[in-house]
This record gives structure tokens, C-alpha cells and sequence, in this order.
């Protein structure tokens, strides 16, 4: 992990006397003596099976000592901070460590983004507790505020744990900071939604008894983009009769709908195997004077393509760009994926040429979708290492996508390729990734080292999956040896 880190430290510009000064502070309290790993658990936590134990003044105090060494001449730059924080989204205590780190040692001063940073990543580690304390301690910083960023972090981190009524607490909470307004309704309406929670958002909104005056004790409107939110929701549950249900509670509620509105609508029937349906929509939007935006032919684009098949879709993309529509990454994305979809990978390569090619770089998801229909380890690695040359960064479920196609096909050298690649960017794995090597490992019998890496995972607070092969099996709050 410390290379990882060097080579992040690199990345970032900085010179090599301040690498050199990182590696050896944090060597010093994050290593044993005579092993340079920078994996290893920090000293300061004595519990590790119950990190909330430590107060965060214990934290504070224990995770960082003063080095022989001091760093004042160095200075850290906002940016580096941000993205040093990122490389260690997946160990809250590794990146609390490097947060304390720069402010005790360096001085640094924690602007509200960094705060808000940190914030998220102990909200994704339910470190719930020191996420307030850091929202405290921006309140006496001169150079942090909290602010909406703030608790739209909280608000998404709470519900991905499914504690709405933490979630909506918070959100009562924040006249303390002169923040409950619509803005932050909004924001706890969205994370709901976003994380399957639509019945309690739309209780929130619309009232448990669909009573239409109970949203004027909110003190905000009804308006269009927080319908739209719920519609979203509905279909992100994939509850189609709810979803036809809500978009015609939307008229007779007098909601004015807007092209978001018709944009999600069309997306629900497509996903929900009536694509010649928001065809059919698509054409009424037409009929009735509704400019199209590039998001709405997206979808268009594809429920063609489903329906009438992808050369009619390449049609649709040809009077996009007649009607001066632009195409954008997604346009492209979905005529890759549609020729994907219809064994025409070859054509899909030639998309991907033309698209650099007329100012329209290929992102993730371009090759995420060769990537799925690819058949042969050696054209997929070739693939992965031009995706890299041409500046696209792979993302976590890039790497696990790559790591479980190469496990369940045996093959568990280029597993290890993938690997040492993420760690070469300096991303330190999740607990699917983790999931995904040990897997391999014990399909090909590896036993021994599955178990390594078992264990390295769960030092980090991550969860594996029960497995037989490892003597290990689910039992109720947790694992237990087998």
C-alpha cells in the first residue's frame, strides 16, 4: 500500500523531499519495525473490532505523534489534500489518520470541502459520531462553514444505512445552521430516493394519506423537480404500476411536467420492456412543440434501438445531429452498447475511433460496454491498457467487472494483472474487489492465500463473504470460524 501511496504522492506533483517526509512519518506510526507495508493496522486502535470505542479526542491525540522532524517548510496544497483523501475512501481510519495528520503536523487548514471529504468517507464506515464532531469542529474553523455539501453527505450516508429516521432528524437539525430550507429538502428527498427509500420520501412530501395540503407544513412548494425526484425513485425501485400510478397522481395533482419529467418517463418504459412505448411518447412530444434535449434522445435512441433495432437508432442519431442536437459521451455510449447487445463488437470498435475523432473522448461506461461482450482475456487486456493510455481513469467496478470475468472464466494471471494495476493508481481496494481476488483464489484452490487476503480485509472493516472453503460461515451480526 505504501507504493500505492508513492505513487499517488507522484502523481500529485510533489516534490520528492515531501514524499520522502510523508512515507517516513507514516512508516513510523503506521508500520511495525522491519516491515515496510503500509497495510498494516494503525497502532492507535487498540479495539479493532470496535473502532467507535475511541473517542475522536482519542483519535486525535494517539493517531498522530510529533515527528523529530518538522514539516513546517511544506506545504500542502488544497487539491492534494482532496485527492490523498480519496485514494483512502476505502479505510476511514488510514484517511482520519492523513486528515489529523496535515492539520496537527502541517498546519494545513481544513477548508469545508475537505471537511466534507472526510465526512464521507466515515459516513460510508457508519462512523456516524465522529462525522458530527467534524461537523462541530467546522463550525470553529475560520476557514470552514458547514453547508448544504455538508448534509447532503449525511443525509446520503445515513439512508444508505437505512437510518431514515436519522436521515430526517438531521434534516430538523439544521436550523441550528440556518440550513433548513428547500434546498436541503430537496437534498433529503433525493437521497431517499436514490437509495430506495421512496415510500418514506413520498410520505414526506405528499403526506401518509396523500393529504394535499400536508407538504404546506414543509413551507415549500410542489414543484416539478421534486416530483421528479420521487418518479426517479420509483423507477430506480423498478415498481413499473407505482411508476404509471405516480406519473398520473403528477396530473392530477396540476404538476406541470417538464422535459425531465418526459425524460424519466420514457426511461421507465424502456426499462421496463415497452421501449415501443416511449416511442410512442417520444412522437406526442413532437406533436406537441417539446424541444428535445441531448438526455431525451438518448433515451429515445435506445428504446428505438430495443424495438426497431440498432441501424434505426444510428437513424435517429443522424436527425439529432441534423436538427443541430450534438451527440454527447452517452449518445455514443448507447449506440456502442446496442451494437454490443447484437454481436456487432467490431462496429462498436469503430464508434470507438470516430469518437475521439470528432471531439467526443470515450469515458468508463464506452469501455465498460466492450468490455461485457469481449470473450478473450488477452483482447480485454489490450482494451484495459488502451483505455489507460488514451487518460481514462477505470474505476472501482471496473476492476471488480474485469477481476470476477477473469475468475469465473479460470484464468487468474490477468486477475492479478488487474490487481497490481489498481494498485498502481493508487485506489485502494473495496470490499468487492477484496471479494472478487478471493474468489478466484479459491475457485483455482489457492486456499492459503485467499485466506491471506481474507484477513487483510476484515483488518480494514471490511466484510467477506462466508465461505465454506475458508472455514468460515454467516451467522447472525457477523462471521464466525467455521
Amino acid at each position: 500500500m505504501l507504493s500505492s501511496f508513492s505513487f499517488r504522492c507522484h502523481s500529485f506533483r510533489l516534490p520528492q523531499s515531501l514524499l520522502s517526509h510523508i512515507q517516513s512519518i507514516l512508516n513510523s506510526h503506521t508500520c511495525p519495525p522491519n516491515n515496510p507495508s503500509f497495510s498494516t493496522k494503525p497502532k492507535y486502535f487498540s479495539n479493532h473490532d470496535n473502532p467507535k470505542s475511541a473517542s475522536n479526542s482519542t483519535l486525535r491525540s494517539n493517531s498522530i505523534h510529533k515527528p523529530s522532524i518538522t514539516p513546517d517548510s511544506f506545504d500542502f496544497d488544497h487539491n492534494t489534500v482532496l485527492e490523498t483523501l480519496s485514494c483512502y475512501n476505502n479505510d476511514w481510519k488510514r484517511a482520519f489518520e492523513f486528515f489529523n495528520w496535515v492539520e496537527t503536523e502541517c498546519e494545513f487548514e481544513h477548508s469545508t470541502e475537505t471537511y466534507n471529504r472526510m465526512i464521507d468517507i466515515l459516513g460510508k464506515f457508519f462512523e456516524f459520531d465522529l462525522s458530527w464532531n467534524l461537523i462541530d469542529q467546522m463550525r470553529q474553523n475560520a476557514y470552514s462553514t458547514p453547508d448544504h455539501t455538508t448534509f447532503r453527505v449525511m443525509f446520503k450516508r445515513y439512508v444508505s444505512a437505512h437510518l431514515v429516521k436519522e436521515a430526517i432528524s438531521t434534516y430538523e437539525r439544521m436550523e441550528e445552521f440556518n440550513l433548513k430550507d428547500e434546498t436541503s429538502f430537496s437534498n433529503l428527498i433525493d437521497a431517499l430516493c436514490e437509495y430506495k427509500h421512496v415510500i418514506e420520501a413520498e410520505e414526506l412530501f405528499l403526506g401518509k394519506n396523500n393529504n394535499n395540503n400536508n407538504n404546506k407544513s414543509l413551507h415549500f412548494d410542489a414543484n416539478t423537480k421534486i416530483y421528479n425526484m420521487i418518479l426517479r425513485g420509483w423507477f430506480k425501485m423498478e415498481w413499473w404500476r407505482k411508476c404509471k400510478e405516480f406519473w398520473e397522481e403528477m396530473d392530477r395533482r396540476g404538476v406541470r411536467k417538464d422535459l425531465h419529467s418526459y425524460s424519466i418517463y420514457m426511461h421507465i418504459q424502456c426499462k421496463s420492456g415497452k421501449p415501443w412505448k416511449a416511442v410512442k411518447l417520444y412522437k406526442e412530444m413532437k406533436k406537441t412543440g417539446i424541444e428535445l434535449d441531448v438526455v431525451a434522445y438518448n433515451t429515445v435512441i435506445r428504446a428505438i434501438g430495443l424495438s426497431d433495432g440498432v441501424d434505426m437508432a444510428t437513424r435517429l442519431y443522424r436527425e439529432m445531429m441534423e436538427l443541430g442536437c450534438e451527440p454527447n459521451v452517452v449518445t455514443y455510449n448507447t449506440i456502442v452498447k446496442l451494437l454490443c447487445e447484437n454481436g456487432r463488437v467490431r462496429e462498436a470498435y469503430k464508434v470507438l475511433d470516430q469518437m475521439s475523432r470528432k471531439g467526443c473522448a470515450p469515458n468508463v461506461i464506452t469501455y465498460h460496454c466492450l468490455f461485457g461482450s469481449l470473450e478473450k482475456p488477452r483482447e480485454i487486456i489490450k482494451l484495459f491498457d488502451r483505455m489507460i493510455g488514451s487518460g481514462v481513469r477505470p474505476r472501482m467496478d471496473t476492476y471488480v467487472m474485469l477481476m470476477r470475468k477473469f475468475g469465473r472464466w479460470g484464468f487468474l494471471r490477468p486477475v492479478f494483472i488487474v490487481w497490481k494495476k489498481m494498485e498502481e493508481h493508487g485506489l485502494s481496494p473495496d470490499e468487492f474487489a477484496y471479494n472478487a481476488l478471493i474468489d478466484a483464489l479459491v475457485q483455482k484452490g489457492m486456499v492459503d492465500m485467499a485466506r491471506k487476503y481474507e484477513e487483510e480485509m476484515l483488518a480494514k472493516g471490511l466484510s467477506a463473504k462466508p465461505r465454506a472453503e475458508l472455514g468460515t460461515k454467516l451467522v447472525r451480526g457477523g462471521f464466525e470460524d467455521g
